[in-house]
């Protein structure tokens, strides 16, 4: 959920064509990945999306799931890493979908971060919530150590600070993420993936280490996948200027130990790209569907 943007930040004046599904970068808004085979053997699968709903004010005794949800069967992520999550919401996964997903908050209070994790491909070792020390909007990092098909893999998920004037905060939080995934064990894959209203330039600043990389610089940049927050293209914020940023991205740094499996992205789409039948998107944000193979 952002006002982000102004007429002065990357203003469009071209309108972005919307992709249908089962094209190179289909519908959502989430970052989850699913299973690729490739020569050497299984490989993961896994979305983020913001997730606010056009129906922010659930009533009580809600039975109908999330919108979002119909991506759970079309995709079958292992994991899904959520932002903007409210409580009926975070209470429906914890009781409808406890059978095929671990459910993890990253919060009770307002609108927070969640993940969900396949249970029958992805193993929960333990899961901490980092408090980001100066947030003024109740942001933090949730993070779970877990084992896939044997393998140690760290997730981490988070919803960094809002609005252009917050840029030093949001920097501080990224600082933050990449030293967590840097000082990771060598045995260990990291993967990142989160709403996090970074700009360009605010990246270029802070700095990306080497041992980390963009999976969609790493995928060679595809432009149908560039822009998560498009206001031109998505009206759900009925925003008088048109933007577009990048403000949704997904980190990896692999892990170094000789011998480990190493964990490669394969593809990227962009997901939620089609309107309900209300006449709205599913958030104002599109998701990101992400898959990777292991060699």
């Amino acid at each position: 959920m952002e006002e982000e943007g102004s007429p002065r930040e990357e203003a469009s004046s071209s309108s972005t064509s919307r992709e249908e599904p089962g094209s190179s970068c289909s519908a959502g808004t989430w970052t989850g990945w699913t299973e690729r085979t490739s020569r050497s053997g299984p490989g993961v699968s896994a979305p983020t999306w913001p997730r606010e709903s056009p129906f922010l004010d659930p009533v009580p005794g809600l039975v109908s799931p999330p919108f979002w949800t119909r991506y759970l069967a079309s995709y079958s992520p292992d994991v899904v890493l959520l932002q903007e999550l409210v409580q009926p919401y975070a209470r429906f996964m914890s009781r409808r979908l406890a059978s095929t997903y671990t459910f993890l908050p990253g919060g009770e209070e307002g609108y927070f971060t969640g993940m969900l994790l396949k249970t029958s491909r992805v193993s929960l070792l333990s899961s901490q919530v980092v408090a980001f020390p100066n947030t003024r909007m109740m942001r933090n990092l949730l993070v779970a150590q877990v084992l896939f098909r044997g393998q140690k893999l760290c997730l981490m998920t988070s919803h960094f600070e809002s609005c252009k004037d917050n840029a030093g905060e949001r920097m501080m939080q990224l600082r933050l993420v990449m030293k967590r995934m840097c000082e990771a064990p060598d045995d260990e894959t990291v993967l990142f993936g989160g709403d996090t209203n970074l700009r360009d330039a605010e990246v270029d600043t802070v700095g990306i280490p080497s041992s980390i990389c963009d999976i969609w610089e790493q995928l060679g940049e595809p432009e149908k996948c560039r822009y998560t927050w498009d206001t031109g293209a998505n009206t759900n914020k009925e925003i008088r200027f048109k933007c577009r940023f990048r403000f949704d991205r997904v980190y990896l740094r692999r892990a170094a130990k000789e011998g480990v499996p190493r964990l490669d992205p394969h593809s990227m789409a962009l997901i939620g790209l089609e309107k309900l039948w209300c006449g709205r998107y599913t958030s104002d944000h599109w998701g990101i569907y992400c898959t990777f193979s292991v060699e």
